[in-house]
């Protein structure tokens, strides 16, 4: 097992707005690649099993770092919990997709300072996040390889008819966190901003002209996000590979909160299994 550190970082995220983010590695002589981590919707950071994960990724020899969207209703005082729902209300795809690029430069512009390798960036996401990093990785030529957790195909399932109806009555929609009760908004820039950038944010689309590897997991039980999406994904992308978790549900049976000793699952523990030795391979 290998000796890891930890770096609590601050980055300016989009429309200036800071990003908490932490950076997990193992100590050592040399550069090591990098995987960088992209929660989904009503997901941040140091959700459930997320540092757990960090640290296991680290423990075989690769960097893992893991941020808040700039608008995913994180503050910085409170890392724990959804609490600023101005901020979620005005967040869409298009503000992070810009984040993950921000994030990736910061990579790029502190490698030496981590003892990173910049010429060897993965990425992981998970659900919506799977989404965004698709969309990033397709397009940039510092992305290496990818791997999909319980991601999404596309966006347009999103936008049913009754919440466009409610968008364009009384400008707001409201998402329920089911853990918490919490009833989160989503503004009407949230589908604006898609019609007007619907083409860039096409995931089959880029999907087509993926030219790098690609590893897909998912869950055979997503309540969440259907299986289908997964298999959209592999048979558009033929060189991609897919691996399908029989009892797998959104999370692959994690929770929040998490606890390291007893939460710790053969399930994940084969997720991170087997998304390491796709990055090491």
């Amino acid at each position: 097992m290998k000796k890891i550190e930890k770096f609590e970082l601050l980055i300016e995220g989009e429309k200036n707005v800071n990003m908490t983010a932490d950076l997990t590695l193992p100590v050592s002589k040399t550069p090591v690649p990098v995987v960088v981590f992209c929660h989904g919707f009503k997901g941040f950071k140091d959700w459930g099993h997320f540092n757990w994960v960090a640290n296991s990724f680290a423990e075989n020899g690769l960097a893992f770092l893991k941020f808040n969207f700039s608008h995913n209703g994180i503050k910085s005082d409170n890392l724990l919990e959804l609490s600023d729902m101005e901020a979620f209300g005005n967040n869409n795809y298009s503000i992070e997709l810009n984040d993950l690029d921000i994030v990736i430069s910061f990579i790029d512009k502190n490698s030496e300072k981590y003892n990173i390798n910049p010429r060897e960036i993965y990425l992981v996401g998970h659900s919506r996040g799977g989404g965004i990093a698709l969309l990033k990785g397709c397009e940039d030529k510092r992305v290496k390889r990818m791997t999909l957790w319980a991601s999404l195909s596309e966006f347009d399932s999103f936008f049913r008819p009754k919440t466009i109806e409610t968008w364009n009555a009384i400008g707001v929609v409201y998402a329920e966190n089911k853990r918490t009760g919490q009833q989160l908004p989503l503004k009407k820039q949230f589908y604006d901003d898609y019609l007007a950038n619907k083409s860039k944010l096409d995931i089959k689309k880029a999907a087509k002209l993926l030219d790098k590897p690609l590893l897909i997991i998912h869950g055979e039980k997503d309540e969440s996000v259907d299986i289908s999406h997964a298999e959209n994904l592999y048979n558009i992308v033929q060189h991609s590979i897919l691996i399908k978790v029989e009892d797998g549900d959104h999370t692959f049976g994690a929770k929040h909160p998490f606890d390291e000793a007893n939460d710790v699952t053969p399930m994940l523990e084969e997720l991170v299994e087997n998304t390491v030795e796709f990055f090491l391979d």
